[in-house]
């Protein structure tokens, strides 16, 4: 437990420093922004207590948003996707459920499982951040196509990390 608390420290700070010195700083056609941060809820372990997810969903958004001055977006929609991660798991549980210590990986679950989960998970995260940034419905297709292109986008650098980052055994905590 002492080693996956600090890898999630150390997952913590690195997304956040990465995010708000590198990706806010890339926006291609002013819809796609990767939101890259939101990859720490994403693969905490399965059996991670809901409510300590919450509550780093909580500081992960409030750290990008100090940093990014945006008034509480990031914030909503991270603690949002933290709140609709048990269920997500629930939804997508395996046949024969999860193994003890499990954490979401292409290596552990497939390809098929990882990029369904982690798609869900973002797109939670990105359409409640996007409707919380224009709070009105007039711009409703706006919204839709910058929520869908930054997903998409998100979802690929989150493939990507999982390609390059995690270990044979897949786990990034072992």
């Amino acid at each position: 437990m002492d080693r996956q608390l600090i890898t999630i420290s150390f997952r913590f700070i690195g997304l956040v420093l990465l995010q708000i010195l590198v990706l806010n700083n890339i926006q291609f056609s002013s819809i796609l922004n990767p939101f890259l941060y939101v990859y720490l809820i994403i693969v905490l372990p399965v059996d991670f207590r809901p409510s300590i997810a919450l509550l780093l969903g909580f500081l992960l958004g409030l750290s990008v948003d100090v940093f990014c001055q945006t008034l509480g977006m990031h914030t909503i929609a991270t603690t949002f996707a933290a709140f609709c991660r048990p269920y997500i798991l629930l939804y997508m549980s395996p046949r024969d459920g999860y193994g003890f210590f499990w954490q979401p990986s292409v290596k552990q679950l497939g390809w098929l499982w990882f990029m369904t989960y982690s798609g869900l998970m973002i797109l939670a995260h990105h359409l409640t951040l996007f409707l919380v940034e224009m709070f009105r419905m007039s711009g409703i297709i706006n919204t839709l196509s910058k929520t869908i292109g930054s997903t998409i986008l998100t979802l690929i650098l989150i493939l990507i990390i999982q390609l390059v980052f995690v270990n044979r055994s897949g786990s990034s905590y072992e």
